[in-house]
């Protein structure tokens, strides 16, 4: 498996595997895959990944901004993907890993995930990789009519933002 920075031509493979993890109903509140222009406005313009098998697409992980706030401009939020067919072979935990350590290349001090409490898998490489649960979003969101909780994970960097 290959990790490498992405490009806007990967979006249509992209763009499955998020779809892909919108059906699921447990990996964000997105109903539909936005178009490449609006997810590329949402996302910082490091830290985007891809995760490749013999030329094909597996898994990607991105950053958000938290904030528009300058205090803020060290935190940012996780995403990461996993085609189906891909799922439960490591790939995103090695994309996770790979999305701390850009992150820190590029002065992020803390790395934020909203994660469904029925995401076990999701939850779980978290874990491994040192994320901590610092809270619970009691009903934060709607997704098909119905109000969700979620958790809120958390990595702070021993290497960034230590002064």
């Amino acid at each position: 498996m290959e990790l490498r920075s992405m490009k806007a031509g990967d979006w249509e493979e992209v763009a499955e595997i998020y779809g892909q993890g919108i059906a699921t109903g447990i990996a964000t509140f997105e109903t539909a895959v936005p178009a490449y222009e609006t997810w590329d406005k949402k996302h910082l313009a490091f830290c985007r990944i891809i995760a490749e098998i013999d030329q094909e697409i597996q898994g990607w992980a991105a950053l958000s901004p938290v904030s528009s706030r300058c205090v803020y401009e060290g935190v940012a939020e996780v995403s990461v993907y996993v085609r189906n067919t891909a799922r439960g072979k490591g790939i995103g935990r090695k994309l996770l890993a790979e999305l701390v350590r850009a992150s820190e290349e590029h002065g992020i001090w803390t790395l934020q995930s909203g994660i469904f409490q029925q995401n076990k898998a999701s939850i779980h490489v978290h874990e491994e990789l040192g994320f901590r649960l610092v809270g619970r979003r009691e009903k934060v969101a709607k997704l098909k009519g119905t109000w969700y909780d979620n958790l809120v994970f958390e990595k702070r960097s021993t290497k960034v933002g230590i002064d």
